[in-house]
């Protein structure tokens, strides 16, 4: 008598990633949103649903949760109660305030290391404005917008102060974000250049007050970029609201709902 033939074992469905297949899942996902803020791309009041993600990242939603939450301990991300994630949308005024508190703190931190930078500190100032320069020439807008911030926290450690470092890490995070939404990739080129100036004006130790101004006017510089930037935006916007074309760029896309956040 014949057997009977064998019936192929039925396909299991692929199970669902968990966080013990990837134990860096946490850096990646924080990893890619952050690299996705910084190019400019997510435009200001864009929602960010948690499922969504998941699934772009191949991730569980409880690893982009812990993502987004350090993102908004950071101040990139609005997390708002029940609503999700949102890329912020300051005012001009609170953009403003920030870029105040940065001159202020890093008027001291100039006055700190005027004349008292190692030849090795200098090297390594010099080597990391290299990195910003091939950055913008090779167009990863990005990487050129983090090592720009990562320039300043560089300075903050060689003034050997953690509470320092801690605030201003939290100033840069916000004006990372304002240079990757309102300042155009071809205004943002000169950063290194200017940061080639300040490293300049620090080595030669031969005065604070051209130091200071140089510093100071990197960062006048950079406000006024920005401001002119979210100026520019906010009037496109309002005159396409008055048109009927939509609502304005702080608005598009309906927030999402609680259990889709």
């Amino acid at each position: 008598m014949p057997s009977a033939a064998r019936k192929s074992p039925a396909t299991a469905p692929s199970p669902e990633p968990t966080e013990a297949d990837d134990p860096n899942v946490d850096e990646r996902v924080y990893g890619a949103v952050s690299k996705a803020l910084l190019s400019g791309k997510l435009r200001p009041g864009t929602p960010l649903r948690e499922r969504a993600l998941a699934e772009a990242l191949g991730c569980t939603r409880g690893a982009v949760r812990k993502a987004l939450a350090r993102l908004g301990s950071e101040k990139r991300l609005v997390l708002e109660h029940n609503r999700g994630a949102f890329v912020p949308n300051p005012s001009i005024d609170d953009m403003r305030g920030i870029y105040r508190a940065r001159r202020i703190v890093e008027a001291g931190l100039v006055t700190t290391l005027f004349g008292n930078l190692s030849r090795e500190q200098v090297t390594t100032l010099r080597k990391h404005v290299q990195a910003e320069q091939k950055a913008f020439k090779e167009g990863r807008r990005e990487d050129a917008v983090r090592l720009a911030g990562d320039f300043h926290l560089l300075l903050a450690q060689m003034a050997d102060s953690e509470e320092l470092l801690s605030y201003i890490r939290r100033l840069i995070s916000n004006t990372e974000l304002y240079k990757a939404l309102y300042d155009s990739a071809e205004a943002a080129s000169c950063a290194p250049r200017e940061h080639e100036q300040i490293i300049e004006a620090l080595a030669t130790g031969k005065s604070l007050d051209k130091a200071l101004a140089v510093a100071l006017e990197h960062l006048d510089e950079l406000e006024q970029r920005v401001i002119a930037g979210a100026a520019a935006e906010q009037e496109v916007d309002l005159a396409t609201l008055l048109n009927g074309g939509g609502t304005s760029s702080g608005n598009k896309g309906s927030k999402p709902h609680a259990h889709d956040h």
